[in-house]
């Protein structure tokens, strides 16, 4: 008898679920005859700021392209040091080469596997120069300890950029993800806990320069239409279409997230010494990804899939081991380990109930 097979993820279960909304939404702009920066556009970018609580967002073509601009916003040139995780997929690390900097690594708390002040410090002894950012990934949905990163950041002169591409809706202490540091990121690819139907992404700041100088570099580096005062400028700006169906989206995220963090509780009550969840159900986690340590991957990825149960791994390379890397000599001993042993299982709001049981009954057996 062949077993049904859980998938890892299913984005046509969401579509599904909001379809006539989603159809609504993409007439309407078809019929506007109104395309790119539009209404749909200008009132999603108003709508996000409120949600995250920064005075402004400014909504661009991907993830990536927001963490160059972001950068590229804040000052960031050629030959600047941009320290980052190196846990976390390799965007920072692209979007730095991207504008000339040079990525550099941090460890990761043993833990959260998260930047903390205390990996931070512990790095910069190593560096021959201060960095000019520090990227803190809220990694698997889960907020790192942002607010501590800033206030030791800006003590020593050093600018903090969040990315809440994982993470959109946690809250740092009071204050939601993304509305800490002096400039932040996320992305709408549709795997996202906020994800459109193709690519998306956004920048969040309250800093009312830094908020022009990113509109300016999303489109072409333009004060005014065809006038270009700013150099290093891209055509990156995110559609009518995509703008409406996030709109569309978006006063459901927190029930969503909801959902999935319940899901999550139910896979930790089949924790233990031999499956160690990273995270845990709580207002800064947002469950973007339930992630696994276990010493034996294979064996896991063996036992799930007799169980018809799909993973994944977040990450299986690190940065600082990628063949692109600047100094493969560089040592970061947790993020190492971690991604020997960790294990992304299943994770989205419309899981059933039989299908989350499943996914329990063979953690218990691992």
């Amino acid at each position: 008898m062949t077993i049904e097979m859980i998938p890892f993820n299913d984005l046509g279960r969401n579509t599904a679920a909001i379809r006539g909304h989603i159809d609504a939404a993409i007439s309407n702009v078809v019929s506007s005859g109104w395309y790119v920066l539009g209404p749909e556009h200008n009132a999603f970018e108003v709508e996000l700021a409120r949600y995250v609580g920064s005075l402004h967002c400014i909504a661009v073509g991907n993830g990536t392209d927001a963490l160059q601009i972001a950068l590229s916003a804040l000052g960031v040139v050629a030959g600047d040091m941009v320290l980052t995780a190196a846990n976390a997929g390799g965007y920072t690390s692209t979007a730095a080469r991207s504008v000339g900097a040079i990525p550099v690594y941090a460890d990761v708390d043993e833990d959260s596997l998260l930047l903390t002040v205390d990996t931070l410090r512990a790095a910069i002894t190593l560096l021959p120069t201060l960095p000019k950012a520090v990227v803190v990934t809220h990694l698997f949905g889960a907020a790192a300890e942002v607010q501590a990163i800033v206030t030791w950041a800006h003590g020593l002169g050093i600018l903090v950029v969040e990315d809440c591409a994982q993470s959109l809706g946690a809250f740092a202490g009071s204050s939601r993800a993304g509305s800490v540091g002096d400039i932040a990121t996320t992305s709408f690819y549709p795997t996202k806990n906020l994800g459109a139907l193709g690519d998306g992404g956004a920048i969040f700041t309250s800093n009312d320069d830094l908020a022009a100088r990113a509109r300016q570099l999303r489109q072409y580096g333009w004060e005014s239409k065809y006038k270009t005062v700013v150099d290093g400028g891209r055509n990156s700006r995110l559609d009518e279409l995509q703008a409406a169906i996030l709109r569309v989206k978006l006063p459901l995220l927190d029930a969503w997230n909801e959902r999935r963090r319940v899901i999550h509780f139910q896979y930790e009550l089949a924790a233990s010494d031999t499956v160690r969840f990273v995270n845990s159900s709580s207002p800064a986690f947002v469950a973007h990804l339930a992630v696994i340590r276990v010493q034996d991957r294979a064996r896991a990825q063996e036992i799930l899939e007799a169980h018809g149960v799909r993973t994944d791994v977040h990450y299986p390379i690190a940065d600082h081991q990628q063949p692109v890397a600047e100094d493969s000599t560089v040592s970061l001993p947790v993020t190492e380990v971690a991604a020997e042993q960790i294990l992304s299982l299943p994770l989205f709001p419309e899981l059933s109930d039989a299908e989350v049981a499943r996914v329990v009954a063979a953690l218990m057996e691992i």
